[in-house]
């Protein structure tokens, strides 16, 4: 494989020779599964694994490898197989808050990051026109997206279906403001010509939304053949079944990257206020007009957001919706802090349990 094709660029290049480890290659994930690994390299597809000193060093999941990650890899004399060395810095991570459980490397139930894919350019964010679509969640994905350092685009899917596309549509770009939005059908591959424009040579792009939203058959489509399973929408409530197992890395035909992801009906926000700032622009700007920096948008007077929201130039679902993820930022980054303090008493005891080592050889030599 061309590693140019997979998404390699000079950022990578630079940091890989940095790593001072002798007989490492290149490789991205393609495939995770708990700790099992398939990774795309010059020499082809191999199934790999993380080595024990990579593990040992690992304080969280986020310093695990995700789909979309480049690594340092060496490759087993038999060939079949690679060892995952290290991890390079990533360009762009997608992540969401997660609650895991497990032992106090993790934290035993604490708020914890979940990368998600990583390496994106664009990512697609799709949504069916065949039910309810929820704008509240398309605001929550641009503003998660725009969080992982990617470009959001949004997917109407299913517009055969759709009476009225040119109004939602117009719905929709009124709300993920500066957002491109596409109306697509899977099943007429004519009309998915223009996501070609967000592909190309090296390009890497990944698609999230709920299940039932058409996401596998939007890539069944591009590659032109039947790969991913897809499934029927259920008749009584419109939403999808989990078709998408796992993460995974395609790499198309012609040129560019793809990663399906399995279906997300809710994500939790994981990150700061600045891709919050960039999904809602629009209140930001209104918010920077008040009279008085620090104006609580109520019955101060000179308050620009409440002016706007009695004129109905600015809609109350979304300006709620607005404060609602603001909220759960402030939540996140004071569980971020406890987190981090985590962390240093983690590294404190490891750094004492290496003294004490060091103490015992010099004792040891002594005698």
């Amino acid at each position: 494989m061309n590693l140019i094709d997979l998404g390699w660029n000079d950022f990578f290049e630079a940091h890989f020779e940095s790593i001072d480890i002798k007989d490492v290659k290149p490789a991205r994930i393609a495939v995770q599964q708990k700790d099992r690994y398939i990774v795309y390299c010059e020499k082809g597809e191999l199934r790999a694994e993380i080595s024990g000193k990579f593990r040992h060093k690992a304080l969280s999941k986020a310093d695990y490898p995700t789909v979309g990650d480049w690594v340092a890899v060496t490759v087993k004399p038999e060939g079949d197989g690679a060892v995952i060395q290290s991890l390079l810095p990533r360009k762009s991570k997608f992540s969401r808050k997660a609650v895991l459980a497990g032992g106090p490397k993790y934290g035993d139930g604490k708020t914890e990051e979940q990368v998600l894919s990583a390496n994106v350019d664009s990512a697609f964010i799709v949504s069916g026109l065949d039910g309810e679509y929820n704008l509240r969640r398309l605001e929550r994905y641009v503003a998660v997206a725009y969080d992982s350092g990617t470009s959001p685009v949004v997917l109407l899917n299913k517009s055969d279906l759709c009476e009225d596309v040119d109004s939602v549509i117009s719905e929709v770009e009124s709300t993920v403001i500066g957002v491109s939005v596409h109306s697509v059908s899977a099943i007429i591959k004519d009309s998915l010509e223009i996501l070609k424009d967000y592909l190309g040579k090296g390009k890497t792009v990944s698609f999230l939304g709920s299940s039932g939203v058409g996401k596998s058959t939007i890539i069944n489509s591009l590659l032109g053949y039947q790969r991913q399973r897809t499934g029927e929408v259920r008749d009584y409530d419109g939403k999808g079944r989990h078709t998408t197992t796992y993460r995974e890395l395609i790499v198309l035909p012609e040129e560019g990257i793809l990663i399906d992801t399995p279906g997300m009906r809710e994500i939790e926000i994981w990150g700061d206020e600045e891709g919050l700032s960039k999904a809602f622009d629009d209140i930001d700007k209104l918010t920077a007009q008040c009279r008085f920096n620090d104006c609580g948008h109520g019955n101060e007077p000179g308050c620009a957001v409440k002016e706007a929201l009695d004129k109905g130039e600015l809609d109350a679902d979304r300006y709620q919706n607005y404060l609602k993820l603001q909220k759960e930022l402030r939540r996140l980054a004071l569980r971020k802090m406890g987190k981090e303090a985590h962390y240093q008493k983690l590294q404190g005891r490891k750094f004492a349990s290496m003294v004490k080592e060091v103490k015992k050889l010099k004792n040891f030599k002594r005698k």
